[in-house]
């Protein structure tokens, strides 16, 4: 299936990877490498341990040969700082997670908005109106944008600290989103049809906390792919309701990323793209 760059003045540039603190764990260097592949790309896609303090002067030491970069946690913040031009859903969320290596100034994209987006149009999401989201960290920002995509008006967001939604609450005001703030541990909640919850995978809930959650809570959207079940899928097991990993968010937000190392535009299909992303999803397939 042959490919070609479609960016003439990264013609050359061969080098990609992911970088973050901790990084062993990350799927990413397997997504693009099966992407690379099925496009007949010989691009060199590897990882790096970059912690926030060491961003600036690594992104500095990269020569022409590097075409783009993958950030995770820590460095989304600072790759938003770096970046030359951003994305509207950078600028909305205040985090990179891509960027494009342009002679004239990295180019920022955040590709974990429409990644969110689009895997939950596979679940059956291709429009919602009401949404819960629990926590209210980066993660969270980046589910209320994608749900503000598929029409949401409002969303719940189920928090431990009585403030810790002060930012998506403003956030929501600017994108025209009723945001309304819950405590975590509220003995009963509203029912939602969807309920996305942003934690880590280590985060420990109780089970009355979980189980009240998981009462009413339509399919739960765990973001985390590590180990599974997490203590809210398991709540959600209890009561027979369904729930889904975040392995296809990483999935599909990975693709977005090749699209912008390949056209530059995470909007613009790929040649053969089902068979990209079919190679993609075999990559990770149990891992």
């Amino acid at each position: 299936m042959p490919g070609a760059p479609g960016l003439g003045m990264l013609t050359g540039a061969t080098r990609l990877a992911v970088w973050g603190d901790p990084i062993d764990h990350s799927l990413s260097p397997r997504l693009h490498a099966a992407a690379y592949h099925a496009l007949g790309l010989d691009w060199e896609y590897g990882r790096r341990q970059v912690d926030a303090a060491g961003f600036d002067g690594a992104l500095a030491g990269l020569d022409s040969a590097w075409r783009g970069l993958s950030l995770t946690m820590p460095l989304k913040r600072a790759a938003f700082e770096a970046a030359a031009v951003r994305d509207h859903r950078a600028e909305l969320s205040g985090a990179v997670n891509t960027l494009l290596l342009d002679p004239d100034g990295p180019r920022g994209f955040n590709t974990d908005v429409g990644g969110m987006a689009r895997d939950l149009r596979t679940h059956g999401f291709a429009s919602v109106d009401v949404v819960r989201i629990v926590g209210a960290g980066a993660t969270a920002t980046s589910a209320l944008l994608a749900v503000a995509e598929l029409g949401a008006t409002a969303v719940e967001v189920a928090t431990r600290r009585a403030n810790a939604a002060d930012g998506l609450i403003a956030l929501g005001a600017r994108i025209g989103v009723h945001v309304g703030a819950v405590a975590m541990d509220a003995s009963e909640h509203a029912r939602v049809p969807l309920t996305i919850a942003t934690l880590p995978g280590a985060a420990a809930l109780p089970a009355a906390v979980a189980d009240a959650l998981a009462a009413g809570g339509g399919l739960l959207y765990d973001v985390v792919y590590g180990p599974w079940p997490t203590d809210l899928a398991r709540a959600w097991e209890r009561v027979g309701a369904p729930a889904v990993a975040g392995r296809g968010m990483l999935t599909e937000q990975a693709l977005l990323q090749v699209r912008i190392f390949v056209h530059g535009d995470p909007t613009a299909p790929l040649d053969h793209e089902a068979a990209v992303l079919t190679a993609m999803r075999e990559a990770v397939s149990g891992a």
